[in-house]
C-alpha cells in the first residue's frame, strides 16, 4: 500500500530590515565605486597615465559587479509574491553571486595577462600620480568594506512556512545554523569584490613604492600576478559556494544526517521480528539561507507509521520547511 501526503505549503518571501539595509548598503557602495572610477579615469587622462586609466577601468568592472548584486536584491524583492517561484526568490541572489564570481575570475585572468605583458614589455610609470590615486582608491575600498561588512551577519529573509500535519499547523520561526557561510551569498559577492580591490590597491602601493624609491620596476607586474592569484582564489571559493546551492548539492550537509537519525528513531519493526523500516529514497535541498525541503520514501511493516507521524518527528528541525513523505507498506510476514 502506498500512502502519499504532500505538505500544504504556504510561502511568504519578504524582506526584513536586515535585507533592506544590505540592499541600501550595496547601492551606496556601487555609487561610491562608480564615482571613484570616474575620478581615476579623469585623472589618468589629465596626467596621461596609463596606470591610472587601467585602475579606473578595473574599478568599473567592480562597479558593474556590485551593481549586479544590488539588482539581484531589487529583483528578489519585486518578485517575492510571484507564485511561479515555487520556493521563493532567494536563488536570484545566489545566481547573482555566481555571476559576480565569474566576473571576478575574469578580472583575475586579465590582471595576470596584463602583468605578464608588463614583465616582458616594461613601460614608464608615473609613480607619484599613480600612488596618490591608488591610495585614494584604497581608502574608498576600506570604507566600502566597512559599509558592507556591517550587514554581512545577523540577517536573513523573512520566511513563513506552514507544515500541515493533518492535526493543526506548525510554524517554525527560527533556524538551526550548521554553517555560517550561506547567510547571504549575494552580499558576500559584493564584499569580496571590494576586498579584492582593496588587496590589489595595497599590492599596487607596495609595488609603486618599491619602483619609485628602489628602482624595482619589475615589482609592479610581480605584485600584479600575486594579486591575480589572490583574487582568483576568492573567486573560485565564491563559485563553489554559490554553485553548491544552485546545483542542489546538499546531500553532505549535516541536516541530512539529522533527518536519517530521526527516521531511524521511528523504526519499531524489530520489536515484532520483522524487517526494519528502511529509507528507499531521500532528497534534501536548500530553498533559503538556512531553509531546506525534504522528500523521503520509506518501506515498512509498521502499520502505525503514517506520513503525519514522520513529519511530526522531523518538525524538531526548524530548518526543514517543506517535507513530503511516501510510505510503502509490506504485509505482515513479507520481506
Amino acid at each position: 500500500m502506498h500512502t502519499h501526503d504532500l505538505s500544504a505549503w504556504t510561502h511568504s518571501h519578504t524582506f526584513d530590515a536586515g535585507n533592506r539595509a544590505a540592499e541600501r548598503g550595496t547601492r551606496l557602495v556601487m555609487a561610491i565605486t562608480a564615482a571613484t572610477m570616474v575620478v581615476e579615469i579623469a585623472a589618468g587622462l589629465w596626467f596621461n597615465s596609463m596606470a591610472l586609466l587601467a585602475d579606473g577601468w578595473h574599478m568599473s568592472s567592480h562597479a558593474l559587479a556590485i551593481g549586479l548584486s544590488a539588482f539581484a536584491y531589487a529583483a528578489a524583492r519585486r518578485y517575492a509574491g510571484d507564485w511561479r517561484f515555487a520556493f521563493g526568490t532567494w536563488k536570484i541572489e545566489v545566481l547573482a553571486g555566481f555571476a559576480s564570481a565569474v566576473f571576478l575570475l575574469g578580472i583575475a585572468a586579465l590582471m595576470a595577462a596584463g602583468s605578464v605583458e608588463r614583465l616582458f614589455s616594461p613601460q614608464t610609470i608615473h609613480y607619484r600620480e599613480a600612488m596618490a590615486v591608488t591610495a585614494l582608491g584604497l581608502l574608498v575600498n576600506l570604507g566600502c568594506a566597512l559599509i558592507l561588512g556591517g550587514h554581512s551577519h545577523g540577517h536573513g529573509h523573512g520566511h513563513e512556512h506552514g507544515l500541515d500535519h493533518g492535526h493543526g499547523h506548525h510554524h517554525h520561526g527560527h533556524d538551526h545554523h550548521h554553517d555560517g557561510h550561506h547567510h547571504d551569498i549575494n552580499l558576500r559577492a559584493a564584499y569580496v569584490h571590494v576586498l579584492a580591490d582593496a588587496a590589489t590597491s595595497v599590492l599596487a602601493i607596495v609595488a609603486l613604492a618599491g619602483g619609485w624609491w628602489l628602482g624595482w620596476a619589475w615589482l609592479d607586474p610581480v605584485m600584479g600576478l600575486v594579486g591575480a592569484a589572490l583574487v582568483g582564489k576568492w573567486a573560485i571559493g565564491l563559485l563553489r559556494q554559490s554553485g553548491t546551492v544552485l546545483l542542489d548539492r546538499e546531500m553532505d550537509h549535516p541536516v541530512v544526517e539529522e533527518v536519517r537519525e530521526v527516521l531511524a528513531s521511528l523504526d519499531h519493526g524489530h520489536n515484532h521480528g520483522e524487517e526494519p523500516t528502511s529509507v528507499t529514497d531521500l532528497h534534501v535541498w536548500r530553498v533559503g539561507r538556512q531553509k531546506f525541503a525534504c522528500i523521503v520514501c520509506l518501506v515498512t511493516h509498521d502499520q502505525a507509521l503514517t506520513p503525519q507521524r514522520v513529519r511530526q518527528a522531523l518538525s524538531v528541525h526548524e530548518e526543514l520547511v517543506h517535507v513530503t513523505v511516501e510510505i510503502s507498506r509490506c504485509e505482515v510476514g513479507a520481506h
